[in-house]
């Protein structure tokens, strides 16, 4: 029995030493990876009403750790933006889907970074704050996954607060419009411009838009079409939710990537002038594949059955999401930007679409990070 004791109280210092080290590491200089920097099909200044610019972010884990580190990664491709003069007036900048969501290991070990797979790296999280963790745990009964509802739950303030804290500064600093990706927080709501996060409330999907002054607009934009990976930990939330803002150079509806693929989204929005998607493809390769179908929800009526495994995943997207559907909303402007990075093993895939005029314009492909310009 002593030996079993002595065993245990060695394993419980080992764990002890290991939970409360290493929450400061010395992180890498950013490296923006920025592959290609274009202005689309450029039109007559004199007609310019506004313009989307599209940032295609490569991320990497260690941009997660720290708000600094967040914030200086972003701000490396809104310099490249504003040092090619694509920042003016009325500029809507455009970032991908789960951009925020990562902030998860914010102010976490380096260890979680090198992890080498998602899972791992999740269990370290629980393993540096087991008694905070099992708090959430359980807070988080409605949820067949968890383990991942907890860590969301455990982290929201937090990743609310980077979150806000960084968009704010860049588009203050910059003077634009940011439709600013997504982030899975339970309960989001602004109140008196604040971020805020109801840790009894189910998980969300959401994006945000900040205005040029550093503001938050209140309504939140909450997908309505988890895919079926987000199913045991994101609810859904009805289309009839889905916001339209009215800004200086014209009424526009965001949409969660998935929600693209959905006539209801765009019914929910009709009568906008622009349409924003953010998206995130979390295989490598993933477009060249054939389409196995709607992922997480029934397909729709109008789609046909045929095209599955015959058509290639992009060109589904071409044809069923946003470049195929955006004028059942009334709009004739429209991007979606995909997330781009090194993320565990998750991989990553996709290239922008810009949809002027209701035309597809053709985009120069980038391997890594990019960053894209259209004026409407």
């Amino acid at each position: 029995m002593k030996k079993i004791l002595l065993v245990i109280s060695v394993f419980v210092l080992i764990w002890a030493i290991w939970a409360n080290t290493g929450f400061h590491p010395e992180l890498p200089a950013i490296t923006p990876e920025i592959s290609v920097t274009e202005n689309i099909s450029p039109i007559s200044s004199d007609s310019i009403r506004g313009n989307v610019v599209g940032i295609q972010p490569y991320m990497l884990e260690t941009d997660y750790l720290t708000q600094q580190q967040f914030q200086d990664k972003l701000e490396s491709y809104f310099k490249a933006a504003n040092d090619q003069g694509f920042f003016r007036e009325n500029t809507m900048v455009l970032l991908p889907e789960y951009l925020g969501t990562w902030l998860v290991i914010a102010e976490e070990k380096k260890s979680v970074v090198n992890a080498g797979n998602l899972t791992w790296a999740m269990a370290q999280l629980v393993l540096s704050h087991p008694f905070r963790f099992s708090t959430y745990f359980g807070k988080s009964e409605k949820e067949s996954d968890r383990i991942a509802a907890a860590l969301f739950r455990m982290k929201a303030e937090k990743m609310a607060n980077i979150y806000q804290n960084v968009f704010n500064h860049l588009s203050k600093k910059y003077q634009v419009y940011i439709a600013a990706g997504s982030i899975l927080l339970p309960g989001p709501e602004i109140k008196n411009g604040i971020l805020e996060v109801d840790i009894e409330a189910p998980i969300y999907n959401t994006s945000f838009v900040f205005t040029p002054k550093g503001d938050l607009i209140p309504q939140s934009i909450r997908k309505a079409f988890p895919i079926e990976s987000e199913h045991p930990f994101v609810t859904a939330s009805p289309t009839s939710d889905i916001p339209t803002f009215d800004l200086p150079f014209g009424k526009i509806g965001v949409l969660v990537c998935a929600d693209s693929w959905y006539p209801e989204s765009y019914k929910a929005i009709h009568g906008v002038e622009v349409v924003l998607v953010n998206s995130y493809c979390a295989v490598d390769g993933a477009m060249d594949v054939p389409w196995a179908g709607y992922n997480g929800a029934p397909m729709p009526s109008d789609v046909d059955p045929n095209d599955i495994g015959k058509l290639t995943e992009k060109e589904a997207w071409m044809k069923y999401a946003l470049p195929g559907r955006i004028r059942s909303s009334g709009a004739k402007i429209g991007a979606n930007v995909f997330l781009r990075g090194q993320l565990w093993d998750l991989g990553t895939d996709g290239q922008p679409f810009f949809i002027r005029g209701g035309k597809l314009l053709e985009t120069k492909k980038a391997e890594k990070g990019g960053i894209w310009n259209m004026d409407f």
